[in-house]
């Protein structure tokens, strides 16, 4: 088959996966990132580049928001939220910081496949996204997509919706966002 269909399959697997995220979830995570004085993102893998893409759009809108793990990462802190970006809702490292970011005081939310989670339970917000795990033979939700591709994609999206509905809420454009953009290449 050629690429040309795997996309269009791709694309719809997209097209599909809008249903199962619930705006009443999305738009409690949009009044957090409103209210926090920083936010912080954390994710691991391609889970956790989706969450990069994040923090960098956040900070072009003004957000004071920071990667878990970057040698420029500030402290948190009460009145602070934690995004944890998490198909499993399992991952170590992800669940120390998790906990770690609640002894602090601070808020968290979780983007995950799985809201039953140990982070799911943990979390101050919770937002289902579709999509399977890394191993699909335990899934329910089927998808042409090797391992956990459909929920980094769809991450990807969730986020930059956030980020619209974040500048809608704000009264931001694209040219006042355009101010913050790196310069010095």
């Amino acid at each position: 088959m050629e690429t040309s269909y795997y996309l269009s399959k791709v694309l719809e697997e997209l097209n599909h996966s809008v249903q199962y995220i619930t705006d009443a979830n999305a738009e409690s995570l949009v009044q957090a990132i409103r209210s926090a004085n920083k936010v912080f993102v954390a994710g691991a893998g391609r889970s956790g580049f989706m969450g990069k893409s994040f923090a960098m759009r956040m900070m072009h809108m003004g957000i004071d928001s920071y990667v878990v793990g970057e040698t420029v990462t500030a402290n948190i802190a009460e009145n602070d939220l934690l995004i944890i970006a998490s198909g499993s809702g399992e991952t170590k490292s992800l669940v120390s910081m998790t906990e770690k970011a609640i002894g602090y005081r601070a808020k968290v939310a979780v983007v995950t496949i799985n809201p039953e989670s140990t982070i799911g339970k943990l979390a101050d917000i919770v937002v289902k996204m579709p999509g399977s795990p890394k191993n699909q033979e335990t899934s329910e939700y089927q998808t042409i997509q090797p391992m956990a591709s459909l929920f980094e994609q769809t991450l990807l999206l969730f986020f930059d919706s956030l980020i619209l509905r974040y500048m809608e809420l704000e009264g931001l454009t694209s040219s006042s966002m355009f101010s913050k953009h790196a310069n010095l290449e």
